[in-house]
């Protein structure tokens, strides 16, 4: 059965750009009811059981018909959440190999942060907007719906936000950009970096 991970920090670590009841409401209600439903939805396929949620998304087409469903959203709400709080650090400035495959991509840091912000605010209802690997091993920017994960689709996340209106609304209620500017401050790119090394082996 599946449980919440240990947050690695305090919920008011990433004061003031996320506060601290969102963050204790975030980690302790949406996050662990993903879990609950999950873990809900599995009850009848013991073997199942046994996979990692990322192996479930990864391979959605092969979980029975009657949980795919509960399984991609619930499972992805996991597996999202689980990869979310490990990218969020205040004070970490992006460096290392991330940050020069970033500038020769996006060319540069800014630009990136534009193009990401974009995403983030333009996509319609709630969603995720990743920073991955592509196939080609390609950074690349996309947004997906739901708790859909870009795994799903062979792809590596390694930079994500959560724009579902939980993430941020007793802060920034309806202002969702102020909300992507305010996590620019709180990526630990230590952790980014980690992930694109990882995923380019």
């Amino acid at each position: 059965m599946f449980s919440l991970p240990k947050l690695q920090y305090s919920y008011d670590a990433l004061e003031p750009f996320i506060d601290a009841k969102t963050m204790e409401i975030h980690y302790t209600k949406h996050h662990q009811a993903y879990i609950d439903k999950l873990n809900k939805a599995l009850e009848k396929y013991p073997k199942l059981q046994k996979n990692s949620a990322e192996d479930l998304i990864k391979n959605l087409p092969v979980v029975p018909e009657d949980i795919r469903t509960a399984v991609r959203n619930h499972g992805g709400g996991h597996v999202n959440h689980s990869f979310f709080w490990q990218v969020l650090k205040k004070g970490v400035e992006p460096k290392g190999e991330i940050l020069k495959a970033i500038n020769k991509k996006f060319k540069g840091i800014d630009n990136f942060k534009e193009l990401f912000k974009d995403a983030a605010t333009t996509l319609f209802g709630s969603g995720w907007v990743w920073l991955v690997v592509n196939k080609e091993g390609e950074l690349e920017i996309m947004k997906t719906p739901n708790q859909d994960n870009p795994i799903s689709n062979g792809m590596m996340p390694i930079l994500g936000i959560d724009v579902w209106e939980h993430a941020y609304y007793l802060k920034y209620q309806n202002r969702r950009p102020e909300y992507v500017d305010a996590f620019f401050n709180v990526i630990n790119w230590d952790k980014v970096n980690e992930h694109f090394l990882n995923a380019r082996k």
